[in-house]
């Protein structure tokens, strides 16, 4: 199974969080929604990869967490994205970049050092000073509910898609199934988690887990699936 060792906030204003697990025995793992970009540095068996996850619009059975192995993340922020790698090329998949050496990959025609949790913001503060890494503040006034008058919809609509690979709506159910999620696995009842993450009823907050996160209210509140959920970054419904 998968054990979390720890995560930290970054200081980087293009990064939510960086974490870092590592995998004790096999066990089913669940891939849920995401709206966000991520790199993840993978060691297992000895070889060490750079993987670009990009945003996922449904829960995924991934089968078996590979045993022994040891992962660093870097969680983007909302709207951030790697040019060369547009988020809606990635959308619902991921990409290994080219291995250079054991410590080193190729990325935009340079070979690249494999970050560690310590040194992932030197990492991104480089990619940041190459133009390989960008954020979109568009983003930010869209999910704040600013009022951008300067900008026609389809403008708004185009850059928002360009930074995040998906749209407004589909951003906002991802977001509240993940936040519903929380709550329920804070013990928050079913009835008051539909109130609070702002359903209609009780049938839509679980028509919604189940597309987003691959389980019911129920398997939720009872932890009766065997599948092991991912890393959980703290959110709340957007505007």
């Amino acid at each position: 199974m998968l054990i979390f060792d720890e995560d930290r906030a970054s200081d980087s204003p293009f990064v939510q969080q960086i974490w870092r697990c590592h995998s004790e025995g096999t066990s089913p793992f669940l891939s849920i929604a995401a709206s966000r970009c991520e790199l993840v540095i993978g060691k297992f068996e000895g070889k060490i990869t750079m993987t670009v996850r990009g945003p996922e619009t449904r829960a995924t059975a991934q089968g078996d967490c590979p045993g022994e192995g040891e992962w660093v993340g870097i969680l983007l922020k909302m709207g951030t994205f790697l040019p060369q790698l547009p988020a809606g090329t990635l959308l619902d998949t991921g990409v290994d970049l080219p291995t250079a050496s054991k410590r080193s990959f190729w990325f935009a025609g340079s070979i690249w050092q494999f970050p560690d949790y310590n040194n992932a913001d030197t990492f991104v503060a480089r990619l940041v000073r190459q133009g390989l890494l960008a954020h979109e503040p568009l983003v930010d006034a869209v999910l704040q509910g600013d009022n951008l008058k300067n900008c026609s919809l389809s403008t708004i609509q185009r850059r928002f898609l360009r930074a995040t690979g998906l749209t407004q709506s589909t951003v906002r159910q991802i977001e509240r199934a993940r936040y519903a999620l929380q709550l329920l696995q804070q013990g928050v009842s079913i009835l008051d988690t539909v109130e609070q993450a702002g359903y209609f009823d009780q049938p839509h907050l679980t028509r919604s887990l189940k597309h987003f996160i691959g389980q019911t209210p129920v398997q939720i509140r009872e932890q009766s699936r065997p599948e092991q959920l991912p890393f959980l970054y703290k959110t709340t419904p957007l505007q």
